[in-house]
């Protein structure tokens, strides 16, 4: 959505993946503009808001998430949207191209708000971003924190850390007037960016469990505590093979991969969806920031004794170099040296060695085996010794 406010994405077509029509020709009837007003288990019907009874036989629920709100007053008033599904982007752009927005501010700091900046940004609008965290896309600490914001800065985005909204309002200049514990912000449209939780409504109406995250709890093949119900997407949990907990990751290739899984076991062909290691990565004007596995607060969360490293490298050889430097954060247990996490950015070749990384956290790897993995050099691509090999053989060193 954020590519397609931006106009990277001109063509709203562009985003839907199957037309209903489409859905037709593969025997699937999809029924638009049609609520289910409620299921009986014991029946094996869907009651529908158009007066139908569907029966079924097993039934999925995904009913995917929706936007948390912050609460306060005026968060109702016409320009400010939230921006979780197509809908969302939609209204959102008409607005900003009816009302000819000049100024934004989003409320929130995670990957969403720092694409969307970007996206504001190419429209040539002034933006503010607001958080109550001290640092944007704040999983990303420390010297990654900061060059983070240096981006920002270097592309006119102004970032108020620590700060917290207390009601929106009618403007004076704008249409808008954000209240903050750091004054008042003056908008043409708001953006509410500060997360999704779990649609469980249609879930609890029925007594399907819910796990520790509040989201819908499933096993390996996506079933409910229901026999015949299951659950994909970002209404449901997902297992973490790191920590080895159930966590809540409302991404949209997890629930692709979820909903794999639970149409093999419907139709027949077992399966099971074997869980994440909690990769993510986003664009931001010139860089590349990407993530895995855990964090140290996350670790400790979880009864590890982290150990980490942070180096500056290069993502390509030294002699090549035009001076971009890549950031790259290593996380270990210090009693085993099993790699628990990383966080990289960088201009380019962030993105590579997460997904590096990710393998090895998939596979349970420790630093010591990471430090001399086998990658494809190329002076173009890296040096000999990678970032990776280099961040890892500094923490085996610690242990």
């Amino acid at each position: 959505m954020p590519y397609y406010i931006g106009d990277v994405i001109k063509d709203k077509q562009e985003l839907i993946v199957r037309t209903p029509e489409e859905f037709k020709k593969s025997g699937i009837d999809v029924m638009l503009r049609t609520a289910v007003d409620g299921v009986d288990p014991a029946k094996g019907t869907v009651s529908l808001s158009t007066g139908q009874a569907l029966p079924y036989d097993v039934l999925v629920l995904a009913t995917g998430a929706e936007a948390v709100w912050p609460g306060i007053p005026g968060q109702d008033l016409e320009g400010v949207f939230p921006l979780k599904n197509l809908t969302d982007g939609l209204r959102l752009k008409s607005f900003i191209e009816t009302a000819r927005c000049k100024k934004a501010v989003i409320i929130g700091g995670g990957f969403i708000a720092m694409e969307m900046s970007e996206a504001f940004r190419s429209r040539g609008m002034d933006v503010k971003v607001m958080d109550i965290l001290p640092a944007p896309a704040a999983r990303w600490s420390g010297e990654l924190g900061l060059f983070i914001l240096e981006e920002l800065r270097s592309n006119s985005v102004e970032f108020l850390p620590e700060t917290r909204p207390f009601s929106i309002e009618p403007g004076l200049q704008c249409r808008l007037r954000v209240k903050t514990s750091r004054g008042d912000l003056e908008a043409d449209v708001v953006l509410v960016a500060i997360g999704v939780r779990g649609t469980v409504g249609l879930a609890e109406s029925i007594g399907v469990k819910k796990g520790e995250t509040g989201a819908v709890q499933v096993n390996f093949s996506q079933k409910t505590s229901h026999d015949n119900i299951y659950a994909v997407g970002e209404c449901c949990e997902v297992f973490n093979r790191v920590s080895r907990r159930w966590i809540y990751a409302p991404l949209g290739d997890v629930a692709n991969k979820q909903g794999r899984i639970a149409g093999q076991n419907i139709g027949g062909t077992p399966g099971v969806f074997p869980g994440v290691v909690g990769s993510q990565s986003f664009k931001l004007f010139g860089l590349e920031v990407a993530t895995t596995g855990l964090t140290e607060a996350e670790a400790i969360k979880n009864g590890f004794a982290p150990v980490s490293e942070f180096i500056w490298g290069l993502p390509v050889a030294r002699q090549l170099s035009r001076g971009e430097k890549l950031g790259l954060k290593m996380i270990a247990d210090r009693s085993t040296g099993r790699l628990l996490g990383a966080q990289c950015v960088a201009v380019e070749g962030a993105v590579k060695r997460i997904d590096t990384l990710a393998v090895a956290l998939w596979n349970e790897m420790n630093v010591g085996e990471v430090g001399y993995l086998d990658l494809a050099y190329s002076p173009f691509y890296g040096g000999a010794w990678d970032p990776i090999h280099i961040a890892a053989q500094n923490i085996a060193r610690k242990l």
